[in-house]
């Protein structure tokens, strides 16, 4: 199993990123996929999931309907398009699969 994010940077606030996983090592278009984070001193938190086909995707609550999960089975790939961005979203973001998790992308964004 491998997972590569990319797509993290640095922002303003309200501003926009979109996070991508390329997966590969297993059968990408079963695997329900996440997206978790961890911001600098606190633990690991889930961010949003996916399933397989595309057809159930879950949010944190502190989304708000500010962040959109998608996936291109074809290209296996997840991505993570992250909108109207805070302070408090600042952390590095991991896409993950089972008990995998990526090297994670960090988002910043900027006081």
């Amino acid at each position: 199993v491998q997972l590569v994010e990319s797509g993290g940077g640095l922002v303003q606030p309200g501003g926009s990123l979109r996070l991508l996983c390329e997966a590969s090592g297993f059968p990408f278009s079963k695997a329900d996929m996440k997206w978790v984070r961890q911001a600098p001193g606190k633990g690991v938190e889930f961010v949003s999931r996916i399933n397989g086909r595309g057809s159930t995707r879950d949010y944190a609550g502190f989304v708000k309907g500010r962040f959109t999960i998608s996936r291109d089975n074809v290209k296996k790939v997840v991505y993570l398009q992250l909108s109207n961005l805070t302070t408090e979203d600042t952390a590095i973001y991991y896409c993950a699969y089972d008990d995998t998790r990526g090297q994670g992308t960090q988002v910043t964004v900027l006081a």
